[in-house]
């Protein structure tokens, strides 16, 4: 089965935080909060997919309540942060739901991701990911983290399920 037909099949989008939802770089405020970069494109896509009955998960290492309320913005709603074993973590949320593997899609980027990602049907990362992802990555996307790589993967699926339509009642970000 090539690469696009596997596209085809998922139903299921799991994404890493820093370095895929966001380019990877955080600024120091003198609070102490970190504040990151997150695309519109992305954002778009995102609740797009949800709002045509895809799940969407975040599962991330990092923590930050302003990537949450985003997140939950966009009507995602499993989004686990703090995650120290991001495996152990896909595993469950897998039992939970009843899922199947192969219709799962995780977007990863660096060495955290690469047990979990080995698990799915179809393990992604943008092109800016270490090489050890890029190894295990059925797919790399040309867009780096947090520029549209998200964008990328879940618009390949939707349009091969006629769900990336033209819909202005959709359009909200």
């Amino acid at each position: 089965m090539n690469v696009l037909e596997q596209f085809k099949h998922i139903r299921t989008f799991i994404f890493d935080v820093d370095g895929v939802l966001t380019d990877g770089m955080v600024q120091l405020l003198p609070d102490g909060e970190q504040s990151r970069r997150m695309s519109i494109r992305d954002g778009y896509a995102l609740q797009l997919a949800v709002k045509k009955g895809y799940r969407v998960a975040v599962i991330s290492g990092g923590r930050s309540e302003s990537v949450v309320t985003r997140l939950n913005g966009l009507g995602i709603y499993d989004v686990y942060t703090g995650i120290r074993d991001k495996q152990e973590k896909l595993e469950d949320y897998v039992l939970e739901h009843d899922l199947r593997w192969e219709e799962i899609l995780f977007m990863g980027d660096d060495i955290p991701d690469y047990r979990a990602m080995q698990q799915c049907g179809l393990p992604v990362c943008p092109a800016d990911a270490a090489p050890e992802i890029k190894s295990i990555s059925k797919y790399i996307s040309p867009v780096a983290g947090g520029q549209g790589c998200a964008r990328d993967v879940i618009e390949k699926v939707l349009k091969l399920n006629n769900d990336w339509l033209l819909d202005e009642g959709i359009a909200s970000k």
